[in-house]
């Protein structure tokens, strides 16, 4: 093999090391952007009687995975990456507007723009340009679209981009099963195997959604995150 040859390969799996690193990078909990504090309902579905162990927990993360994350976050996911990397700030505003809209409570609503704010100012301190973020800060930055401009800068590949998405999405819930049932962590853990045993069934089937056919309609979701805003005692943001 050439030097030349040889160099080639060098770069291509640096770049995709980099890649690699970003995508654990950005599901990591420790991400400082807020996460932790946010449980998408399931406190108030425990505070109902619905969640109440192992086996409802396993199920319940499984539905949501299924009909939230597949149907619309997923989805847009991936055409807000797209949107990123050609630069096409309208498209941008529009599934920004888009997903906020989508969000059926004061909560959910107070969470996806909590958490793009503050993943948005992470990104500030990792770039020098600050243009794009001055822009985007104006249009209250929601999380996943706020995901996709951190994605965006990477070589990784949709599928991954929305894996990495996902496993966050997962490894928070499950944290906030632990604390809210409480499970055991060995319990936690199985639900987790559960939902990675999921979610490339749900990528893919993401991936499939055309543009704006995007379904958020999951009205228990909704009830339960409305009852929580009155909830007496709670840990969770929502």
């Amino acid at each position: 093999m050439s030097e030349i040859s040889k160099q080639a390969n060098t770069n291509l799996g640096n770049k995709h090391d980099s890649s690699l690193l970003q995508l654990m990078w950005l599901a990591s909990p420790s991400l400082p952007i807020g996460g932790f504090a946010y449980s998408d309902g399931l406190e108030s579905a425990v505070n109902s009687g619905m969640v109440t162990n192992f086996t409802q927990t396993k199920k319940w993360l499984t539905d949501q995975l299924h009909l939230t994350l597949a149907r619309a976050d997923l989805p847009l996911l991936a055409h807000s990456i797209n949107a990123w990397r050609e630069y096409d700030l309208k498209t941008v505003e529009e599934l920004n507007h888009w997903f906020l809209m989508t969000r059926e409570s004061s909560e959910a609503r107070a969470q996806t723009i909590q958490m793009g704010y503050s993943f948005v100012e992470w990104l500030k301190n990792q770039e020098n340009d600050l243009t794009d973020y001055v822009w985007f800060s104006s249009i209250k930055p929601t999380y996943p679209i706020a995901f996709a401009l951190a994605i965006s800068n990477s070589n990784a590949s949709l599928q991954d981009s929305l894996t990495s998405f996902a496993f966050a999405w997962s490894e928070n819930m499950v944290q906030a099963a632990m604390k809210a049932i409480p499970l055991g962590q060995l319990s936690g853990q199985k639900v987790l195997q559960q939902l990675c045993q999921e979610i490339p069934l749900v990528v893919n089937k993401a991936l499939s959604v055309p543009y704006g056919k995007w379904v958020s309609f999951t009205p228990m979701l909704a009830i339960l995150s409305s009852q929580h805003e009155n909830q007496y005692s709670r840990l969770f943001r929502s």
